[in-house]
């Protein structure tokens, strides 16, 4: 399943990221309580599933969804090398505000 956000089409949400594909793209990680969703973080990578999986910052988002249900989510970049996906991050946490991770 897909759906749109920020101008980007996002695979997900998944609620596992074994489902996130193996690829570049930019993540976003999301808590679900109730009919609300809260975007928790935004990252960026050559391959979305072992970023995520492997993530150093997985406290924070367990942390921040107390009482709420983690949800994966990706847009894939093919063809776009780091800075490109940076870009997208960026733009993407300017307007979300996500609860963990600095950039």
């Amino acid at each position: 399943m897909s759906f749109q956000r920020w101008n980007r089409t996002f695979e997900g949400a998944f609620t596992g990221p074994s489902s996130l594909e193996a690829k570049g793209g930019v993540y976003v990680i999301w808590c679900k309580k109730g009919e609300s969703w809260t975007v928790l973080d935004v990252g960026e990578s050559a391959d979305v599933r072992a970023r995520v999986l492997s993530h150093d910052r997985k406290d924070c988002w367990t942390r921040n969804s107390t009482g709420g249900t983690l949800y994966y989510s990706a847009t894939y970049t093919d063809g776009l090398q780091q800075q490109g996906r940076m870009e997208i991050e960026k733009s993407i946490r300017d307007a979300a505000k996500p609860t963990c991770g600095d950039k």
